[in-house]
């Protein structure tokens, strides 16, 4: 029998809104350019949310990683203590941080929540943003240091001291002083051939985007045959955004609402952007809609108006919450164990779902 499924909830920290025109902020993988955000991403609000996602049963939040958020780690780290059995799902990007300074960092969070940390493994979907950063590598060679950092850092907290000398890290006589009680599982996306290695190799959790069913069962089947090489099991995960009411009608009528006051000129400026990133999984997003509103509905309950506005995750389950249910259950007989799901605004999006669909599953 197959337990029910994880569902985590997303920490919005590049801000949050009632519609698209004010509920994204920033480029790359958690927002779009789109003016200024309704609700800052204030400690506040933040808090307001996380302590909602705990009470209301989410296993944990994910929280985005970029130019257009706040830093994950410093948000996270300022949550512990408003929060009691939420985990915090932290995204980070490999070759930002030495692998022995984000060991310890993990170890330290490890200890300071009560082994409430899981970790996100972002390489990039933009070249021009990580140079921004200082890091000059093409997006393959991100993934390939992506492996050897992770490799080291395993190896760190083991509690073992050892050299290690690779094509990227150079270390000698590394070892933490308290490695971590509880290992932090590793969550690690993308759709091109080298997320897949690496994924299979390193990941506990595969994440992808909420393409239509039949895309996302070829990924599940594709990322689960390369671990099952590796002798490894994997689960893996959907990062989805989730619209769901009472009625089917209410639900669409408030999907609409999300882009009704966004001008095609905008709509336009934020698909070039978009464009230009090197994410193979944002382009399989853009190909859904192909930049217009004319044709959202890219499969039952699935929509890809989001995609106009935001990068990274840009669809949604629309409908009401026994349709909602049901995609979901399709999702899951495709191999689907994880949800992390998200709503504008938000906070009351988490509470329509969790009292709406998730009594549904038990």
């Amino acid at each position: 029998m197959r337990p029910p499924p994880r569902f985590h909830w997303f920490l919005p920290t590049g801000g949050d809104g009632r519609t698209l025109a004010n509920g994204v902020h920033g480029l790359g993988i958690g927002g779009s350019a789109s003016g200024e955000s309704a609700r800052p991403a204030s400690l506040e609000y933040l808090s307001q949310l996380a302590q909602a996602a705990d009470s209301l049963g989410y296993e944990a939040v994910l929280t985005p990683t970029g130019a257009h958020c706040a830093d994950a780690w410093i948000v996270t780290a300022a949550l512990i203590a408003q929060t009691r059995r939420l985990k915090f799902l932290v995204a980070f990007r490999p070759g930002l941080v030495e692998p022995a300074l984000a060991a310890h960092m993990a170890a330290t969070f490890q200890q300071l929540s009560g082994g409430r940390l899981l970790l996100n493994v972002v390489t990039g979907s933009s070249g021009a943003e990580q140079r921004g950063f200082g890091d000059r590598l093409d997006h393959d060679a991100r993934y390939t240091r992506a492996e050897e950092f992770l490799e080291v850092v395993r190896r760190l907290w083991s509690g073992a001291e050892f050299d290690h000398h690779g094509w990227f890290y150079e270390l000698e006589k590394a070892a933490l002083r308290e490695p971590p009680e509880q290992l932090p599982e590793v969550y690690l996306g993308g759709s091109s051939p080298a997320a897949y290695e690496v994924a299979a190799r390193q990941a506990d959790c595969y994440l992808t985007w909420g393409e239509p069913p039949k895309l996302v069962a070829e990924k599940v089947a594709r990322i689960r045959e390369r671990a099952a090489a590796q002798g490894r099991a994997i689960r893996c995960g959907l990062r989805i955004h989730v619209i769901t009411r009472d009625t089917s009608a209410q639900a669409w009528a408030d999907a609409d609402r999300l882009i009704a006051g966004l001008d095609e000129a905008t709509i336009a400026a934020s698909q070039r952007r978009l464009r230009t990133l090197e994410s193979v999984g944002q382009q399989r997003m853009l190909a859904l809609h192909g930049g217009s509103r004319d044709d959202l509905v890219v499969a039952p309950n699935l929509w890809a108006g989001v995609g106009l506005m935001r990068g990274g995750a840009g669809t949604a389950l629309v409908g009401s919450h026994d349709e909602v249910a049901e995609r979901i259950d399709e999702y899951r007989q495709l191999g689907i164990d994880e949800f992390i799901l998200s709503g504008y605004p938000h906070l009351e999006e988490a509470y329509a779902f969790a009292e709406g669909v998730r009594p549904l599953f038990g």
